[in-house]
């Protein structure tokens, strides 16, 4: 599979050496008089310019694998790290009556499990969401390419938008299969008081209770808040690190620094982050409330929390989810850097659409 879209991926509009070397009138190499083998000749300053900066071709079995990396790190670690305020969240959705607000519920726990309590859930949290980073961060890669070479260079460009939403609508789908598990037993031992401490004392539990039913009920729910949250989150800051550098930014993205690139990402991140988590939190609520409970279905919970009932917690989840964005973001980026993997700039008009909307001689 791998090698099929490493083949696609040399005319990707996505290709950042292809996108740089056109833009700087090079060409395509492809043209250039065949070398000994029969391949196109490279300039030897060309090609080794291409070993010093990238340490692998885009859209090889490599990339992907270093893109899949990066989602393990960024949703693992960043969504460990706010487990106190995660369970907080969660059992304000759960039990509303005793824990009234964020900072009320901080105290209950407090008062009634300690500093200890608010780590409840950190196992489940860690495995799942980093299973979830590396579907989600690496399938993306992998669909944005695909859908992209479906499209061409043209519409890719014209249907941007369009092409994040489908490409992290399909990795997101498969993300959820594998958090499933993992997300009910968090909630179960964060939202049940006595029913288990870890994940080695809930998970038996649960399969002896439920079967496998008890791990995968929550998925319908997921992708009801998982797939718009996802969606929302690589189109809206795919668009706005454009915006960014367009009109925040006063110089070309290929003239900042390392850092000032990785600044962008996270307030780009932070502002995706926020939009998030107004899209998914009704479903969020479900989620929470279904994982709780044995024997419920998505469509009970909803019609007895009602309108009012989803959107318990919301604010809590934004500074949650937008931190968490930014983080996330910031982290996969920073990884790429790192690997010194290929990547995009902010994309721009082809020449060939140029010239067919009259833009240039």
């Amino acid at each position: 599979m791998f090698s099929s879209v490493a083949h696609l991926a040399r005319a990707n509009p996505f290709n950042t050496p292809h996108l740089q070397l056109v833009h700087d009138g090079l060409g395509d190499l492809r043209s250039s008089s065949p070398g000994p083998t029969g391949q196109p000749r490279r300039p030897r300053n060309l090609a080794a310019a291409a070993v010093e900066e990238y340490s692998c071709e885009f859209g090889s079995a490599k990339y992907y694998a270093l893109c899949g990396f990066g989602g393990v790190l960024s949703c693992g670690l960043t969504h460990t790290a706010v487990v106190p305020l995660d369970l907080v969240k969660c059992r304000m959705q759960v039990d509303p009556q005793k824990y009234k607000g964020i900072f009320n519920g901080f105290s209950v726990t407090l008062k009634e499990d300690g500093v200890r309590g608010l780590a409840k859930g950190w196992a489940p949290t860690f495995l799942g969401y980093s299973m979830q980073g590396l579907c989600k961060f690496g399938f993306y890669e992998v669909f944005k390419v695909l859908y992209s070479n479906m499209l061409g260079e043209e519409n890719t460009y014209l249907w941007r938008t369009s092409l994040y939403l489908a490409a992290s609508a399909s990795a997101e789908f498969f993300a959820d299969i594998a958090l499933a598990p993992m997300e009910a037993a968090k909630v179960r031992i964060q939202t049940q008081p006595g029913y288990a401490n870890t994940l080695r004392d809930a998970a038996p539990k649960m399969y002896k209770e439920e079967g496998l039913k008890a791990f995968y009920k929550g998925v319908a729910p997921l992708w009801m808040r998982q797939i718009p949250y996802t969606m929302m989150k690589f189109a809206c800051f795919e668009r706005t690190v454009e915006a960014l550098y367009k009109f925040v930014v006063p110089k070309p993205r290929s003239e900042c620094s390392k850092p000032e690139q990785l600044v962008v990402t996270f307030v780009a991140g932070y502002i995706a982050g926020v939009f998030c988590a107004i899209v998914s939190h009704p479903a969020d609520s479900v989620v929470s409330v279904l994982n709780k409970e044995k024997g419920s279905s998505a469509s009970l919970v909803l019609k007895r929390l009602g309108f009012k009932g989803v959107w318990k917690g919301l604010f809590a989840r934004i500074i949650m989810i937008g931190t968490l964005t930014a983080l996330q973001w910031f982290i996969y980026d920073s990884v790429k850097v790192y690997f010194r993997l290929p990547r995009p700039p902010p994309p721009e008009m082809p020449e060939s659409l140029k010239k067919k909307l009259g833009l240039t001689q």
